[in-house]
């Protein structure tokens, strides 16, 4: 959800630098099918409010493949320099995924101030919750996972990595300079 942030803050600066959305379309982007790929596996594997996931048998599998669809995008337009932010962000995040077994650790304590209770009482019984396990004693670059939160009055409030942060910041330049200007 700290990614809709981004986009938000994204075209909010790209219109003050008298940007057009119509400029994003002269992005000559490649294999954006990986993306869209990429995506679809995350809705599978997020827990779908209240209900699980649709898929709910080898997420861990599919959630480091999803990484690695984004990370290979990212590497095919690596033309674009604010891509290169993206994939640093993409990479900090697969490497905690990955050394954690295919699960994002989170931090109960983010989850709580980020107003998500639920998800944070869920994976303290052992429930998993998509992609998402707890931090404990066992877990691997622990501040490299969601440690970082918007607070629960703020809307699309959620917990959050450096990785998303640093991917956030590439994905919000992308949109305000290519709306400002083509190439």
């Amino acid at each position: 959800m700290s990614l809709l942030w981004a986009v938000g803050i994204g075209i909010v600066v790209g219109f003050i630098r008298r940007g057009r959305l119509a400029h994003l379309g002269h992005l000559k982007l490649r294999a954006l099918w990986l993306i869209l790929s990429a995506l679809v596996i995350q809705l599978l594997i997020f827990p779908l409010g209240s209900s699980g996931p649709i898929v709910s048998v080898g997420t861990a599998h599919l959630h480091v493949l999803s990484y690695a669809l984004l990370v290979t995008f990212v590497a095919l337009n690596r033309r674009y320099p604010e891509f290169l932010i993206m994939g640093a962000g993409l990479a900090l995040n697969l490497i905690v995924i990955a050394a954690n077994g295919g699960y994002m650790p989170a931090s109960a304590t983010a989850l709580e101030r980020a107003g998500l209770q639920g998800v944070a009482a869920a994976l303290e019984a052992g429930v998993r919750q998509g992609n998402t396990t707890l931090m404990g004693d066992a877990t691997r670059l622990n501040f490299l996972g969601d440690l970082l939160y918007l607070p629960a009055g703020v809307p699309l409030s959620s917990a959050f990595s450096i990785g998303d942060v640093v991917l956030g910041v590439g994905l919000a330049t992308l949109l305000a300079r290519r709306m400002a200007r083509t190439g």
